[in-house]
């Protein structure tokens, strides 16, 4: 059996993106993580502590809602 994915899905990538091509280090010195942690949460491999989460969509200046989804799954 592999490592399952999170069910929380994010835009972390995208809001990067049209923040001036941030870096996953740039985000990661922001909210004070690692870029390990930045790439793992970003890759749906971890889910960020309430905080960390806050951090995110504050640098990206976003409601929590638009920077983190919560996806149910299918029985």
């Amino acid at each position: 059996m592999g490592k399952e994915k999170t069910q929380i899905k994010n835009q972390i990538k995208t809001l990067r993106f049209h923040q001036d091509e941030m870096t996953q280090q740039q985000l990661a010195e922001q909210i004070g993580v690692t870029r390990q942690t930045v790439n793992a949460i970003e890759g749906g491999k971890y889910s960020p502590s309430l905080e960390v989460a806050f951090k995110i969509a504050q640098v990206f200046g976003k409601p929590l809602d638009e920077v983190f989804q919560y996806v149910e799954s299918l029985p």
